[in-house]
């Protein structure tokens, strides 16, 4: 077995490769002058098992095609087989059609991870379940659930008075699986999307008053939905407002909007590398996947069951 890391997480590929106990291969994913992008593996890879550590986050077109050379590369090099470990895989949210003419992203970057050369696809809380059917190769969704459930009892230690609440009513399935786990009540916010990254919530599902309240999600990126469903957790009575959140893509003035919130703390998983802004907000806390991410990987490796990590 063999690690192979683009640059979209470095942090994350390192973290891995320790719990692995085992090296990053070597090799170089570079620019040429006009940006292209260029894949040198610089050791032997010839029938093996090799697992390409790569989030499609910001920026999402070349850290996709970072993963799809590097894919490119061991195939034409004749590993054995190569998995493709995307922590988050982006374009997630482009899963349907919403409109006329518009396109199914999701599925497209699905076959080009596929006629690149992969033979597996690793990932972690996909937005949308059905996207695994998207892939014609097999594909492992892993959920960060027990990694943030761990978290909140660590953080929690009295969890009697706690809600877990989702964002939204597509996000229920989700925060049901927390809230199970913790033993602990579940809400709902109703909201209205007026546009992309807007949205105008418009009642609460469950008694919040008095209760700490937990926002759980799959991502969180402009912030503007969370921060609002924290306020209006706490105008309905809930006496402070967390969020757990698995994908920190936290773009644009995000980091403010979160900071200047009315949430206690905003934790997320270390799937997308946290720029320096994140690692410097008071209200903002990484936790690691690492261990999560490289113990499928080792299933993987060893033909294990992936799913007995969530039973």
């Amino acid at each position: 077995m063999k690690l192979l890391a683009g640059n979209s997480n470095r942090t994350l590929a390192k973290a891995i490769a320790e719990y692995l106990d085992m090296p990053l291969t070597r090799a170089q994913v570079r620019r040429f002058a006009d940006n292209e992008v260029f894949v040198t593996i610089d050791e032997n890879v010839r029938g093996e098992d090799v697992f390409v550590i790569q989030s499609t986050s910001y920026p999402a077109n070349d850290n996709l095609m970072e993963l799809l050379i590097c894919i490119d590369a061991l195939s034409r090099a004749s590993a054995r087989r190569i998995t493709a470990v995307m922590p988050y895989f982006g374009y997630a949210r482009q899963d349907r059609k919403t409109g006329g003419r518009t396109p199914i992203s999701a599925k497209l970057v699905a076959n080009l991870v596929t006629r690149a050369g992969a033979h597996r696809v690793l990932t972690m809380d996909l937005h949308a379940g059905q996207i695994q059917g998207f892939f014609d190769i097999p594909t492992d969704n892993l959920v960060a659930t027990p990694v943030l459930a761990l978290d909140i009892r660590d953080h929690y230690r009295d969890c009697s008075d706690l809600m877990i609440v989702s964002p939204d009513v597509g996000g229920v399935v989700r925060a049901r699986s927390l809230a199970k786990r913790l033993n602990a009540d579940l809400a709902i916010v109703d909201k209205r999307r007026s546009g992309p990254g807007e949205s105008e919530v418009m009642n609460i599902i469950g008694d919040v008053s008095g209760r700490r309240c937990i926002l759980f999600d799959d991502i969180v990126d402009s912030g503007g939905t969370l921060c609002n469903a924290a306020a209006a957790l706490i105008e309905n009575g809930a006496t402070e407002v967390s969020a757990y959140i698995t994908h920190g893509v936290l773009s644009g003035a995000a980091v403010d909007r979160v900071n200047a919130s009315v949430l206690t703390e905003l934790v997320v998983t270390d799937s997308i590398e946290a720029a320096d802004n994140v690692l410097q907000s008071p209200k903002i806390r990484v936790v690691g996947s690492a261990p999560l991410i490289g113990e499928a990987i080792r299933r993987i490796a060893n033909e294990e069951s992936v799913s007995k990590l969530f039973d």
